[in-house]
């Protein structure tokens, strides 16, 4: 269970970076090229504050919301995505391992320098540790370009890990498996 729990939040952290869906991608700007600093706080959880880098292109945030669209559509039943006059808003109900996830996202800022992304999940079902409102917010600015051992894709996570988005089978491996019924 801990570990259904453990997959199904890595899973959820990983779609949160990336852009919201292909309906989405006509709205949403591509962002700047070179590397942008992500950190990752969820209010009221015991799980620590997390800052990743992505390297990334025009190319390559292009190919990410067509990449995961397929997996979007066959885990969301609802993904609206909205301009307004400060920035965009997103909503959507997926669900994962099980649990049913309604969300809504709040996106300020600009996709040069610097943009906040604050969204607000809620579930009925799921570990009790699911349960519940749940506020993450993704605080995304860019530092300039990639340095020289990185290419666009490539993630780099605070243990050091490395992955590069293009390699979309390993990250589709993250996602739990529906129950066999």
């Amino acid at each position: 269970m801990m570990r259904q729990f453990i997959s199904c939040g890595l899973a959820l952290g990983l779609f949160a970076l990336l852009p919201l869906s292909k309906a989405a991608a006509d709205d949403l700007p591509v962002r700047k090229a070179g590397l942008w600093e992500m950190k990752v706080m969820r209010a009221g959880s015991p799980m620590p504050e997390m800052t990743m880098q992505h390297c990334t292109d025009e190319t390559t945030d292009k190919e990410m919301s067509t990449a995961f669209s397929p997996m979007s559509k066959e885990i969301c039943s609802k993904k609206d995505i909205r301009k307004t006059a400060t920035g965009f808003v997103s909503d959507s109900v997926c669900g994962i391992a099980g649990v049913s996830i309604t969300s809504h996202s709040e996106i300020v800022g600009d996709f040069n320098s610097a943009y906040t992304v604050k969204t607000t999940a809620h579930s009925e079902s799921g570990p009790a540790a699911m349960k519940g409102d749940h506020v993450t917010t993704i605080e995304a600015k860019w530092l300039g370009a990639c340095k020289p051992d990185q290419k666009p894709g490539d993630i780099m996570m605070p243990s050091g890990l490395k992955m590069n988005i293009h390699d979309m089978d390993k990250l589709k491996a993250f996602l739990p498996k529906p129950a066999a019924k």
